[in-house]
């Protein structure tokens, strides 16, 4: 049972896919830490050694590091994700911005039809008490 960033990932699977259940991690990224790794991207799970799950631990953390040379910006997964976007959502709020502003209200923010749709983000629709029914 191999265990990353605190997630367990599922046995059964390819190397490449289980690793995308760690949130942060895309299919690109993961290609690209399994060749850092040096691991067969077909692999499964439960075939990888303590010794191939030490290095995926280790190229990982060396992405996610703020000393990495590599690119401009590092890797961000699990717990600082989650913190990350909700303290631009609580930037966007805070400034009264148009998409804080439909943040605060539960709606939603890109741009979406809110007449018919959009349920799963105002919720579940609350009859008008008092409203009275149109007489054909």
């Amino acid at each position: 049972m191999a265990r990353i960033a605190g997630i367990t990932l599922p046995t059964n699977k390819k190397i490449k896919i289980a690793l995308t259940y760690i949130k942060g991690i895309g299919e690109y990224t993961a290609k690209q830490i399994c060749i850092k790794a040096n691991i067969n991207l077909e692999s499964r799970v439960f075939n990888l050694t303590e010794n191939e799950i030490f290095k995926i631990k280790s190229v990982i953390d060396q992405m996610c590091s703020s000393e990495n040379k590599e690119s401009s910006r590092h890797l961000l997964i699990e717990g600082d994700l989650v913190r990350y976007v909700q303290k631009k959502i609580q930037t966007l709020k805070s400034i009264r911005c148009y998409r804080g502003i439909r943040h605060s209200n539960k709606l939603p923010v890109r741009g979406q039809n809110t007449r018919n749709n959009a349920r799963t983000r105002k919720g579940k629709a609350v009859p008008i008490a008092g409203k009275k029914k149109v007489a054909k």
